[in-house]
Order: C-alpha cells, then sequence, then structure tokens
C-alpha cells in the first residue's frame, strides 16, 4: 500500500447542471487569439497562424453560478476573457477532427483572468508567461451543462457585461477554429484525457476590471455566470500578526 508524506489536494471539481454529480478536472488547456477581431486587437493577423495553447493549473479553478474573484497579487491590469470551455469526458493521441466531438462531455461559461502586466512584461522579455495567466481563481467556470455531438453548441451569441454595460460580445460559430478542430489540434502534442477542459476562445472587447465590478457571462445554451471583483485579505505576518498587504 503506497503511503503518501502528506494528504492529496483535493481535485478541483466542476458542478453539472441538472445533476448530482460533478465533472473532476484533470488539466485546464486555453486556447489562443481564437476569435479574429480579438487577435486583431491583440496585434496579430488571425489568417496567419495556426492554434496554439498554453496551459493553466488544474487548481486556478474557481467554479459556480455567482462567485467572487479576489483581486490578485502583483499586477495593476486584471483582464477579463469570457469563453466557452469544453469538457472531455475521454481523450487521446492525434484525434481525427471527424472524431473529437464524440470525446466532449459538456460545455459551460467561463471567464479567463490575465495579468496583463506581467504578461507583456514577460512577453518583452523573451520569459514564459505562466505567472501572468496561471495564478489563483484565473479560471473562472460556471456549471457545465452536458451535451452530445449533435447539441453541442457551435454557434449563438457569447456576451459578457461589466456593471451592468456590455463589454464583450461575438458569435460563438465567429471561432477560427471550431472545437472539432480545436481538440484535434491539441491532441496532436499530447495524449488528452478525460476530465481535460478546455477554454476555446474570447471574443473582441477584453479589458480591465477592478474591485467592486461584476462581470455576466451569457450564452443562450449554457448556464449564466456571475463574478464579482473582491479586495484580497490582508495577509497575516506571523512574527506581529497583523496585517500586511504583500
Amino acid at each position: 500500500m503506497t503511503r503518501h508524506a502528506f494528504p492529496i489536494a483535493e481535485r478541483s471539481t466542476i458542478p453539472v447542471v441538472d445533476s448530482d454529480t460533478v465533472f473532476p478536472v484533470n488539466r485546464v488547456f486555453c486556447v489562443g487569439r481564437n476569435y479574429a477581431a480579438h487577435a486583431r486587437e491583440m496585434g496579430a493577423d488571425p489568417m496567419r497562424e495556426p492554434p496554439f495553447f498554453f496551459a493553466k493549473p488544474a487548481d486556478a479553478i474557481l467554479t459556480g453560478a455567482d462567485l467572487q474573484l479576489p483581486y490578485p497579487p502583483k499586477t495593476n491590469d486584471l483582464h477579463h476573457e469570457v469563453e466557452m470551455v469544453v469538457g472531455l469526458r475521454s481523450g487521446g493521441l492525434d484525434i481525427p477532427v471527424e472524431e473529437a466531438l464524440g470525446h466532449v462531455f459538456g460545455a459551460a461559461l467561463g471567464i479567463e483572468f490575465t495579468r496583463r502586466d506581467l504578461q507583456g512584461e514577460a512577453k518583452k522579455a523573451g520569459r514564459p508567461w505562466e505567472m501572468g495567466k496561471g495564478f489563483d481563481g484565473s479560471a473562472v467556470i460556471g456549471p457545465m451543462t452536458e451535451f452530445d455531438p449533435s447539441t453541442l453548441p457551435q454557434s449563438g451569441p457569447i456576451q459578457l457585461d461589466v456593471n451592468g454595460a456590455p463589454r464583450q460580445s461575438g458569435d460563438l460559430s465567429d471561432m477560427i477554429w471550431g472545437v472539432a478542430e480545436t481538440i484535434s489540434a491539441l491532441s496532436a502534442f499530447l495524449t488528452l484525457r478525460a476530465g481535460d477542459i478546455i477554454y476555446t476562445g474570447t471574443p473582441e472587447g477584453v479589458g480591465a476590471v477592478d474591485v467592486g465590478d461584476h462581470l455576466t457571462a451569457t450564452c443562450p445554451t449554457l448556464q449564466t455566470l456571475n463574478v464579482g471583483i473582491v479586495a484580497s485579505p490582508p495577509q497575516i505576518c506571523p512574527e506581529t500578526e497583523t496585517g500586511r498587504i504583500t
């Protein structure tokens, strides 16, 4: 019998709509610049590049229908990116496009948060930008709805409002690489597994949020997602037991 040196951390899970089950998260992948207008606002030419991917830690997940995200440390430029997220029930290596949707369990609305200033500094220095993308709570996701290949949303409006005003708006059909193509392309790099989730890209209109802002993500076929940005609690200095912002 294997004895662990310390208790294993609990696995992140996502509630499943109209079910008493949860979706257990294995890994979190994101496809970059998958809407042409967003690619252009980020200074890229969407017609010249194949899909590219980055990852977040599985414990970066913050899930539920009504959430509070503490403003993360080390940034003054926290950006929102609303996305449809798909969760896989199975996986494989080099999955053909025509078989890809058969591996999907369901989909949910998500907001991928970025410490844009940290990301920008890392890009300029030619360094990895995980710390701009992979912090606590950076992978926000609402309850997941189960779909089969024939019912998985492939079109329809997706929108993010900030304090009641529209901020991001697009259509799922505007994706440069559809869900099946994205899954197939990602599986060429590594073996996908049950429990993997994929953020499928964001439409134009990304921007900064601050403490006190309220975000609402909507898509007609997915559960609405509400997120409030709240102040981070002060960290306690063990020596003095006084609050200290770090």
